[in-house]
């Protein structure tokens, strides 16, 4: 149990380092790129941002079980709570994935006609 908690400590930390610095830095390289890419700036900060909250998430659900693992009392009705948080906070990142993805198929689909446009 001490080597689980540790491990999620440092996940979690790094999380948080992730979350508040390097989150930041590709905002301030988008802003610095021309004005045809500053429509990413937003979606692509919301994106991430919302991808380490739900990795956050995820870590304190283990951690809480953990601690109903070592109380013995995580076969109770309490304990599928934090099953179903961390069920939900994978269906959560899966849309943000597919959300995503359905941006990206939309800005190919632009490309590719103005590709054909020039063809």
């Amino acid at each position: 149990m001490l080597a689980l908690r540790a491990v999620l400590m440092v996940l979690l930390g790094g999380s948080g380092f992730v979350q508040a610095v390097m989150v930041p830095l590709p905002a301030v390289d988008l802003r610095a790129l021309d004005e045809g890419l500053a429509y990413l700036r937003v979606p692509v900060i919301v994106i991430t941002l919302a991808g380490v909250v739900t990795v956050q998430v995820v870590l304190v659900c283990v951690w809480r079980l953990a601690t109903m693992v070592r109380r013995g009392t995580v076969f109770s009705h309490a304990a599928f709570r934090y099953v179903h948080v961390v069920i939900g906070a994978i269906v959560a990142a899966a849309a943000l994935v597919f959300a995503q993805t359905v941006a990206r198929d939309v800005e190919a689909a632009r490309m590719r006609a103005e590709l054909a446009e020039v063809i």
